[in-house]
């Protein structure tokens, strides 16, 4: 992949409304990298936990896109929506979103 001035790395921190290291977690977990992975634009997915002692957020979710346009097809995609409506909104407590660019 070329990262030039389009590309993007979008990233979320956050934290579950689950019992830590329940059944309900870890399947959130595994069905947002199953579907948002599956997305044609999303390159690079990676599912994290986060350890650092300085924030009280748990997991992240990264990906890359190669630009805008990729990021902004994502952002609208059906599998991507539905997520956020159907599980998103539901199970995660609280979440920061961050974008970088090069």
């Amino acid at each position: 992949m070329s990262k030039e001035s389009g590309w993007i790395l979008h990233s979320v921190i956050f934290t579950l409304k689950h019992e830590k290291g329940s059944e309900a977690e870890r399947r959130f977990l595994e069905d947002g990298e199953r579907i948002l992975a599956s997305i044609p634009v999303v390159k690079g997915f990676k599912a994290y936990k986060q350890v650092s002692v300085k924030n009280d957020y748990d997991f992240g979710f990264a990906m890359e896109f190669d630009s805008q346009e990729e990021y902004d097809a994502y952002n609208h995609h059906d599998l991507h929506t539905a997520f956020v409506a159907e599980r998103w909104e539901k199970e995660v407590e609280k979440f920061l979103e961050i974008d970088y660019k090069l």
